[in-house]
């Protein structure tokens, strides 16, 4: 069998598979965030201890030989480890806001642009750039006790190999990578005042490595690679390579990406250009900060329960009889497709004869109008896929469609666990049916008269988003 383990944000999942790509078993565990006062971080033992847990149960149900496994997760935020991976500090998340202050003076002195045009990272509170020059200022004593800022996958990896410390060309985009060259721009790490935490910076490479015989996880010898991170890997899982098209990921972030072999660097800075391991290919990407997290907290808000979607999305006429939702709930604000760290979300057009399913109705309808401001801002032009859990909601996959007015290539399962084995095959050499394996579970077609009306909802929306916008300043 091969195996896929995805440590994201709130789970960590282990995943089966045959060599058809037919998925056998999963195992996940959940892992908490801690969040106070804009800080979000985690404690890297409990990610690691989750990833052993689940590869044991996993290992325990499914019982065929493993012929090798992929290791993918969550990108961004600084995992500050010593030689043998240890933690030094607790994880950084990507959706940590302390630095925000230092970003509003990068957008305002034109750091942020200058870093933008040379490595096409539109950077964000939560990435490394801000979050290590944030600690060299307020924490050096973190910096000086480690020897590297792994991202979350490399400490995993590491501490299930004893390799040495690396990442690979995915997770090292954001934000000092240079996607012509694919090494370090040192260039950028002095103009954000890191020279002297260069070293901190993993080396770039494929990693592979076998796993250690401590019996933790994965047995003596089972071949393993490291990345690409979750984004990329959903993108590999869901069979997104070819130039033009496109996968939106509907999880707690709500990502867009654009298979492309064109690097351009003007426009507005915003998202990211995240390099693949095919030289001369990225993946144009706008991750938004909030995707299903949205919806999660209406739901909270007004008590209603996630399997009472469907049915509220049915009842409630497309417009959500007048309410509208900006959705950029996230504390930091929003990245892509712009970046506006003091964004925050707008609820409009409620009176005392709205109802919860206006409201569940109206956040589903926001973040489908994200998504369309993302996949236009990333140059979709082909087919487009969709996966995450949101995915679970055949009403709002309806909705999506038709706001998006276009086919939905439903991919369902663990599609970043099945990219990551992709990878893994690719980087040994192991011949898989890439095509069986990234195959839809169904295409979701948008209702012409809908789509029409959500053309115009789009644009108002545009309109809204923009006065917002302009009062966040």
């Amino acid at each position: 069998m091969y195996v896929g383990i995805d440590v994201g944000t709130s789970t960590v999942k282990a995943a089966a598979f045959d060599s058809t790509g037919r998925q056998l078993a999963v195992a996940a565990r959940p892992v908490e965030l801690s969040m106070h006062g804009g800080y979000v971080e985690q404690d890297m033992d409990e990610v690691y201890g989750a990833v052993v847990a689940v590869l044991d149960e996993l290992t325990s149900t499914v019982t065929e030989p493993i012929e090798l496994a992929g290791l993918t997760g969550q990108g961004d935020g600084v995992w500050l480890v010593d030689t043998t991976g240890r933690p030094v500090h607790a994880a950084l998340s990507w959706m940590d806001g302390r630095a925000h202050e230092l970003l509003d003076q990068w957008l305002a002195d034109g750091t942020f642009e200058t870093v933008f045009r040379r490595t096409g990272s539109a950077m964000f509170p939560g990435c490394p750039g801000p979050l290590l020059a944030w600690l060299a200022a307020h924490d050096p004593k973190s910096l000086d006790a480690a020897a590297h800022a792994l991202f979350c996958k490399d400490m995993v990896f590491q501490r299930l190999t004893g390799a040495p410390a690396g990442t690979d060309v995915s997770d090292a985009s954001m934000p000092f990578l240079d996607p012509r060259t694919r090494s370090y721009d040192n260039g950028v790490v002095e103009l954000l005042g890191l020279t002297r935490r260069r070293r901190l910076l993993a080396p770039v490479s494929d990693p592979v490595a076998t796993a250690e015989t401590h019996g933790e996880g994965l047995p003596a010898g089972t071949r393993i690679a490291n990345g690409p991170y979750d984004l990329p890997a959903c993108a590999l899982g869901a069979g997104v390579t070819e130039p033009g098209d496109g996968l939106l990921i509907v999880g707690t972030c709500l990502a867009s990406l654009v298979a492309t072999t064109d690097l351009d660097l003007s426009g507005e800075p915003a998202g990211l250009y995240i390099s693949l391991d095919r030289p001369g290919h990225w993946l144009r990407a706008m991750p938004a900060m909030v995707g299903t997290a949205a919806l999660d907290w209406v739901l909270s808000t007004t008590g209603v329960r996630h399997e009472e979607v469907d049915a509220l999305l049915a009842a409630t006429p497309a417009g959500a009889n007048g309410v509208r939702v900006l959705p950029y709930f996230a504390p930091s604000g929003e990245r892509a497709p712009f970046v506006e760290p003091r964004l925050r979300a707008e609820l409009t057009g409620v009176s005392l004869e709205s109802t919860p399913a206006d409201l569940i109705r109206a956040t589903c309808e926001g973040i489908g109008y994200a998504a369309r401001h993302c996949l236009e801002a990333a140059g979709l032009t082909g087919s487009l896929a969709v996966c995450g859990g949101g995915t679970r909601s055949p009403a709002w996959m309806r909705l999506l469609a038709d706001v998006l007015g276009r086919p939905l290539r439903v991919v369902e399962g663990e599609v970043g666990a099945r990219g990551a084995v992709l990878a893994a095959a690719e980087r040994y050499g192991v011949p898989l049916d890439a095509a069986a394996w990234t195959r839809p579970t169904e295409v979701v077609e948008p209702d012409a008269g809908r789509a029409a009306y959500y053309s115009a909802g789009f644009e108002d929306h545009l309109g809204r988003l923009a006065a917002a916008r302009g009062r966040s300043r």
